[in-house]
């Protein structure tokens, strides 16, 4: 049965991450870990401005505890740890610029990343001791994804998985043994949330908040396993298989541990929508040197079973637009490119762009190709003169298979924060590069120069 070897998976799983050290952890792994750390730190940064989100901040604030931690909102704004990760946990996804795990659905360092930073911040931890955790909270929740599979989209991982991130980097960060860490693990694992994978696509903003949820989650699950309450062993069968309904893997949580960190196959985004409409987007932007947008009389995609579930002709939240595939081929073929700029409120009813999502129909990119080709679009334009146009693009760029280069994420990251923290640029810098003497230091120190104005 597959509860006896998840459990013994688990224990496994924290006896390897427990006993992990910054120097067991590959060069080239480092340097990945510096890069998520920095470029989901930029995603956070970047949703400062959304009203519905500085609304909910605010009500954080009111409530909050003695301040430890920095909300990384441009505000000033520091709160207990906890509030702290729950606020930044929201804004780490808002723009649907923070980078995932390729190889199942799974962003797996924003589940990690609030409650690190924020329990760094507040009890003096290093700039390392946050990377080690990164590593760690990273690896957890891509091994939980993958030994748990779905046949189809039914729950966001943004709620089913996100606490078990938070858990093991909070574990991590402060140090625990494998007993005590698959016990957090085992508790947060009861306290997921099932979130609808509906909700975003129909445009429920709550979507956004369940990585701040599961933040908090993970971090007090950690401090209730060390007073005594804890999940069972069985925890993450009893809830992902009996309550959920997925199919067992339990190797995965084991297998080839130390050998292939799941940080190498993370993938980083410039456009700021759902990855599965990444593809469309570059064959968009490469018909736009092709043909008139203007001129476009029909939209057809041939495109992979995760990007046609994205089907809503009338979006009307950002994050509906974001999670809309007609709004994604029409957008980019208005605007020729898939920034935050492109996904912005305004867009949404734009008429040229609203015009053309009405153009756009779907069909099964057929035969179905294998990872890591398993996205693709091909994006037909039927123009005026009855004469058509076809990009195809296999595999978005971002991805272990056609990365981004540091450059092209730099640029990224300085277009972000250069604007609302001017000083926090060089410090990542320093980061990025994995300086000694930067490292070394308190992340609380590192925080209060990044926030400098």
């Amino acid at each position: 049965m597959s509860v006896e070897a998840v459990a013994a998976g688990l224990k496994g799983l924290t006896e390897w991450s427990s006993a992990l050290t910054w120097a067991d952890v590959p060069g080239p792994v480092r340097l990945r870990a510096a890069l998520v750390l920095s470029d989901d730190l930029a995603a956070m940064v970047a949703a400062r401005d959304e009203p519905e989100l500085a609304a909910a901040q605010v009500g954080i604030m009111r409530s909050a505890g003695r301040a430890e931690a920095t909300l990384f909102n441009a505000r000033g704004d520091r709160a207990d740890r906890y509030s702290a990760a729950t606020a930044n946990g929201c804004a780490a996804d808002w723009c649907e610029l923070d980078g995932g795990y390729r190889r199942v659905i799974c962003h797996a360092g924003i589940y990690a990343l609030p409650a690190i930073l924020a329990e760094a911040e507040a009890e003096g931890h290093s700039a390392e001791d946050v990377l080690r955790a990164l590593v760690i909270g990273y690896e957890t929740s891509a091994r939980v994804a993958r030994c748990f599979t779905f046949p189809n989209l039914v729950l966001h991982p943004h709620g089913s998985l996100a606490a078990i991130g938070a858990a093991a980097g909070t574990a991590a960060i402060r140090r625990l043994g494998a007993a005590d860490a698959a016990a957090a693990i085992s508790s947060a694992a009861t306290m997921v949330l099932p979130g609808p994978y509906t909700h975003p696509i129909n445009g429920s903003l709550v979507r956004n908040v369940w990585p701040g949820v599961a933040a908090w989650t993970g971090m007090r699950a950690t401090d209730w396993a060390l007073a005594g309450i804890r999940g069972l062993p069985s925890a993450l069968n009893d809830v992902y298989v009996d309550a959920f309904g997925a199919t067992a893997h339990p190797a995965e949580l084991t297998e080839g541990l130390g050998e292939a960190f799941a940080l190498s196959d993370g993938y980083h985004k410039v456009f700021a929508c759902c990855q599965y409409g990444h593809a469309t987007i570059e064959a968009s932007i490469r018909l736009r040197a092709r043909a008139d947008w203007r001129q476009v009389e029909g939209i057809h995609l041939d495109t992979h079973y995760k990007a046609r579930v994205m089907d809503n002709t009338d979006p009307d939240t950002t994050i509906a637009g974001k999670f809309s595939i007609q709004h994604i081929a029409a957008t980019a073929a208005v605007h020729g490119e898939g920034g935050a700029e492109a996904f912005s409120a305004a867009v949404l009813n734009k008429p040229e762009v609203a015009a053309l999502r009405h153009k756009v129909t779907m069909a099964p990119y057929l035969p179905e190709p294998v990872w890591p080709n398993d996205r693709p679009s091909r994006v037909t334009w039927t123009m005026a003169d009855g004469s058509t146009v076809s990009e195809e693009v296999l595999s978005a760029r971002g991805g272990p298979d056609l990365p981004f280069s540091p450059e092209e994420i730099h640029t990224k990251i300085a277009g972000i924060v250069s604007g609302p923290y001017p000083a926090m640029l060089p410090v990542l810098d320093r980061i990025l590069t994995l300086e000694d003497g930067t490292l070394s230091r308190p992340w609380a120190d590192l925080v209060a120069q990044m926030v400098a104005q």
